[in-house]
């Protein structure tokens, strides 16, 4: 099974936003040689916890820092961009980069309406135009249409192959529909994922994209080497993800030893709900959890996340992931090649 890293280019508490993007090309070095195959960023606004704001940016800074990983968007919130924008900055990607580009494209802003404001996008009710605008960037990546008098250069004929980001029934319809790879958002969002992975695989259309359905489950991953130290490092995320739903982001806070010191059980029971779906504690905590997750979902890729202070433990929560991931047997349901069709460019 592929395993992947899903980075927001955290800034810790006491460290710069150069620090984040250093250490976030750090971590994709040693994750390609850990044997992950894809290093993906996500698109947020007016985070200061997050350093992944222009995300074309990074990934091409990842591309430039490491030689085999895929890297890409998970992902590009397309309300934000005019689809043509898009197409050519991942054109440019593919160009310089080669087939190693992934397109991930999510439907929510993934920031406040002041940033919206300022990137000029939802100022005007214009309806929802999510489907038409994914099938339109695709379409631009594609091959010249014979009557096309606009031509996205870089990007046409690029192929990059482009995935269904969500949370939600939504995205796994649309992603059936269109016959894309689904990416389902579990490492934060886990409330409609049976449901949202069996509307995707029921509904799935095989595409030219692909012949049947493909998904890839988020798992946030907080692994050490004892059970209580993968605990303590989860704190960060918690506490993190409470300041977000509280109206309150920002930087990354530092681990504690006692969450219930920091916040209510009322705040904390929301929070531990919403990271349900991860992996926690020493090596043989972390191989159970990813294996009671594997076979509960089924999924064909898995992608991890973990949002820790301290970038040396971050490297080796991640090291340990992939030494797990790399030995850990597949149920039968999982081994048959399930990759993407053509969209799926490199090995």
């Amino acid at each position: 099974m592929r395993y992947s890293v899903l980075d927001l280019a955290p800034v810790p508490e006491g460290t710069t936003t150069a620090h984040a993007l250093k250490n976030s090309a750090d971590l994709a070095q040693q994750a390609e040689r850990w044997g992950y195959h894809r290093f993906w960023l996500a698109e947020h606004h007016n985070m200061p916890g997050i350093a992944s704001a222009a995300t074309a940016v990074m990934i091409g800074h990842i591309a430039n820092a490491t030689t085999t990983l895929r890297v890409g968007a998970g992902g590009i919130m397309l309300p934000n961009h005019a689809p043509y924008m898009v197409a050519e900055a991942f054109g440019t990607l593919a160009e310089l980069h080669g087939p190693r580009i992934d397109l991930g494209l999510g439907r929510a802003p993934g920031t406040d309406m002041a940033a919206m404001r300022a990137m000029r996008r939802g100022l005007e009710s214009s309806g929802d135009r999510f489907p038409e605008d994914v099938q339109e960037l695709i379409a631009f990546l594609g091959p010249r249409g014979a009557n096309s008098a606009l031509r996205a250069i870089p990007g046409e004929g690029t192929e990059v192959p482009v995935w269904m980001l969500g949370s939600s029934l939504y995205g796994a319809q649309l992603a059936a529909m269109l016959g894309l790879p689904y990416a389902f958002a579990s490492h934060f969002a886990p409330q409609a994922l049976d449901q949202a992975l069996e509307v995707y695989r029921r509904q799935f259309r095989p595409s030219p994209h692909l012949d049947k359905p493909h998904v890839m489950l988020a798992i946030n991953v907080f692994a050490a080497e004892t059970d209580a130290e993968g605990q303590r490092l989860r704190t960060t995320m918690q506490q993190a993800f409470a300041r977000l739903r509280l109206g309150t982001p920002g930087k990354l806070p530092a681990p504690v030893e006692d969450i219930h010191e920091v916040l209510s059980p009322e705040i904390l029971a929301g929070v531990n709900q919403a990271l349900t779906i991860s992996a926690t504690g020493s090596p043989a905590t972390v191989r159970a959890d990813l294996s009671r997750l594997i076979r509960t979902y089924q999924p064909d890729e898995l992608i991890l996340t973990g949002q820790i202070h301290d970038h040396h433990a971050r490297l080796r929560s991640f090291e340990i992931a992939a030494g797990i991931l790399r030995d850990l047997p597949l149920p039968p349901e999982t081994m048959p090649d399930q990759r993407p069709g053509r969209s799926d460019g490199a090995a």
